[in-house]
């Protein structure tokens, strides 16, 4: 579940740009700071909203995505997969260091869209069961 508040950290495929439009204005709607990596970033821009650019290149200097998962800047990660090498690699290091610190990390806008929509409405806390407990 994404925090109700704070910095998330945006990392999005270009083919998934169009259809991350919407989150991200909700999202800065709701008072999240934003930082994204450079293309993500010039894309925000774009839209009129306020964002922070990092660098996803982790071998360019500092700051950079890893560092400000690991400090605490940012609460949350969206990173969505491109398919190849090079940012394959990146975005593995992205979510294997938001794992490390324990923050949400979603890498599929549908879910994202999801987690975004529950906050909007109010509806932070899930009760899940066994299927079983559904059927019954």
């Amino acid at each position: 579940m994404l925090p109700g508040a704070g910095s998330i950290l945006l990392s999005i495929a270009d083919k998934d740009k169009p259809e991350a439009v919407f989150i991200i204005r909700e999202l800065s709607a709701l008072g999240y700071k934003l930082y994204a990596t450079e293309g993500t970033a010039a894309m925000i821009e774009a839209l009129g909203l306020p964002v922070t650019m990092i660098s996803k290149k982790l071998s360019e200097g500092h700051p950079n995505v890893l560092d400000i998962i690991r400090d605490g800047t940012v609460s949350s990660v969206v990173n969505t997969v491109t398919g190849e090498r090079t940012p394959l690699r990146d975005g593995f290091e992205i979510r294997r260091a938001a794992a490390e610190k324990r923050i949400p990390c979603f890498t599929s806008l549908d879910t994202t869209r999801a987690a975004v929509e529950a906050l909007v409405n109010g509806v932070q806390t899930f009760s899940v069961q066994p299927l079983t407990g559904y059927l019954t």
